[in-house]
């Protein structure tokens, strides 16, 4: 008998495994298709992002979809920096670890604040982005 309720609870374990990874996939495949349109897009689990042109979009990725859709534009972008544990950091020094990694925009009416799960990714982002603005910054008119 006990050998039948240790099968019966590693039964409802493996079920309740296939049951998130049916809702990870969800999540994912909610964002491959919402990420075509992108040149270059991010998923994980905190949030995802895309850029297009100027435009950047992000939002949370859910298993019914993506919600939260915010889009803004680089040229309205004041300052880009990484946010680790709440703290400035250089992007060229990274720690190496943090619990609260955040890419932060600052324009001229809010902050905008988008999640990451990683210090390098949310590094690299942050690089790509920053040398986008400085390529703007420099283009005569508009």
């Amino acid at each position: 008998m006990e050998r039948g309720i240790l099968w019966l609870a590693l039964l409802a374990v493996f079920i309740w495994l296939a049951w998130q990874g049916k809702k990870e996939y969800q999540k994912v495949e909610n964002y491959r298709v919402w990420a075509e349109q992108f040149e270059r897009a991010k998923y994980d689990i905190y949030a995802v992002l895309g850029q297009k042109g100027t435009n950047i979009t992000w939002g949370k990725p859910t298993q019914k979809g993506l919600v939260e859709l915010e889009t803004f534009s680089l040229k309205d972008v004041q300052l880009i920096q990484l946010l680790v544990d709440s703290q400035a950091v250089d992007v060229n020094n990274l720690p190496r670890k943090g619990r609260d990694v955040v890419l932060e925009f600052l324009l001229p009416s809010t902050r905008v604040r988008i999640p990451f799960t990683e210090i390098p990714l949310a590094a690299e982002w942050g690089k790509f982005l920053q040398q986008e603005l400085q390529r703007l910054q420099l283009e005569p008119g508009d």
